[in-house]
């Protein structure tokens, strides 16, 4: 993808009706929307490209588990008529060009200033004015300034002793080399179990010659049962998408999961089995709706929990591997994965799970990993550690509001939920990632 960099690093005094950082998903649905209003407009993107998460995270295995025909903007029915996926979940460089062609056919880069990372925005209470600092020493005026960066993109790395001193490669899921990374004949770690690792392991076991994936805490993860998209489908859709996207924003998920009205204990066991079974072999994420109560009532969320308890030691051949791989929480109270073979992979010769959720990394040395006084030796670490969720993105950015006052300090004693304007007392319009996003389909 090319760049394309806007003359010059700063407006010099001029004003800009709205700044906004990021050139993810929200950032350029804001852009588009600010040019509808009749607002001029600028994005600042820290990369060299445009498409926020699918612009970062790279790794083996990437791909969003909403369904491809719900996870894209619909304020244009042309932009939705056009495009055709491919998959039934889409894998992340087929999202990522999905973003190009939007900011391509809607003229977005020209108002786009990528390499530009944001340091700092400061109310100017005198002039009733936002002033932009970016990070190449540029500055920028705007009336309001909207923050698109993500409650996903701070990358965490963990606090681990001796982390500096490794003298391999090291790489961390949500900031992946663009130029993708090779394996081959590599012992490797993985730190991390979240959904980023159990999309990845399954490609990097096939090329590692050691993989060694360090669990603290164990997820619940179902099939994505994943397939090419079938052009029927894919048709019917278009020829309903209005309705289904009027449909989709009743539902608190804001997806079209299919519902039930049948409650899990109300039926039978060979029931409930038969009904566990269809939505393990079909549904995907959709696994929770097999029954109306499996999120809020604890008997009915244990028959699930326990049903994929069995399916994980029927997949796993090594019964202390499998019982270390199978949560004792609740379903969905956590994040619910979607994978293809991530149990399968701990039946391979090459890979080991190492439990930490005890004892914890001991330190990280120039040849490896150390656990109990156990040293594994290693040529990468890999670090699927997640994200400074949430509030992350917005703390790296220096934000003070009227009379100076720091965003980062009204939160240091915790999150309040209230609006950042009110935060603040800013006498203007802010947004979070999520309002400038509502228009997406949600992730």
């Amino acid at each position: 993808m090319v760049s394309i960099e806007i003359a010059g690093s700063s407006n010099n005094g001029r004003g800009i009706d709205v700044a906004i950082v990021g050139a993810g998903f929200a950032g350029m649905y804001m852009l588009y929307r600010a040019r509808q209003l009749g607002l001029s407009a600028r994005v600042f993107e820290t990369g060299d490209g445009g498409g926020g998460t699918w612009y970062w995270n790279r790794y083996p295995g990437a791909r969003c588990d909403v369904e491809s025909m719900e996870y894209s903007y619909q304020f244009s029915e042309e932009l939705q008529q056009e495009w055709n996926w491919s998959e039934r979940y889409s894998p992340q460089p087929e999202i990522l060009r999905y973003a190009n062609h939007v900011a391509d056919r809607f003229d977005l880069r020209s108002d786009i200033q990528f390499n530009a990372r944001v340091e700092a925005a400061t109310f100017d209470d005198a002039a009733g004015k936002w002033r932009i600092e970016i990070a190449d020493g540029g500055t920028f005026k705007a009336t309001y300034c909207v923050m698109a960066t993500g409650c996903l993109s701070a990358a965490n790395t963990p606090d681990i002793k001796g982390i500096d001193s490794f003298r391999g490669e090291t790489y961390h899921t949500g900031r992946w080399p663009h130029e993708g990374v090779s394996f081959a004949g590599k012992r490797v770690s993985f730190i991390g179990t979240g959904s980023s690792a159990i999309q990845s392991v399954p490609y990097i076991a096939e090329e590692a010659d050691r993989l060694y994936v360090f669990q603290r805490t164990a997820n619940y993860s179902v099939p994505a049962n994943n397939a090419p998209l079938d052009p029927a489908v894919r048709d019917g859709v278009k020829a309903r998408y209005a309705a289904l996207r009027e449909e989709a924003k009743k539902r608190p998920s804001g997806i079209l999961f299919p519902e039930s009205a049948d409650c899990a204990l109300a039926v039978g066991p060979d029931e409930r089995r038969r009904r566990f079974e269809q939505h393990w072999e079909t549904a995907g994420l959709a696994f929770l709706s097999a029954f109306v109560d499996l999120i809020i009532d604890k008997s009915a969320n244990d028959a699930a929990a326990e049903f994929i308890r069995e399916k994980v030691a029927a997949i796993v051949k090594d019964p202390q591997t499998a019982a270390a791989l199978s949560p004792d929480s609740v379903v969905g109270c956590k994040r619910l994965c979607a994978d293809s073979g991530y149990f399968e992979v701990f039946n391979r010769p090459n890979v080991t799970l190492v439990d930490i959720r005890d004892s914890g990394i001991e330190e990280i040395t120039p040849a490896g990993v150390v656990v109990k006084g156990k040293s594994f030796d290693l040529d990468m670490l890999v670090f699927a550690t997640a994200f400074d969720a949430m509030t992350g993105a917005l703390n790296r950015i220096r934000i003070a509001g009227v009379g100076g006052r720091l965003l980062r300090d009204k939160w240091r004693q915790g999150r309040e939920p209230i609006s950042v304007s009110r935060a603040l007392d800013f006498p203007i319009s802010s947004s979070s990632p999520d309002r400038a996003a509502r228009q997406f389909w949600p992730t």
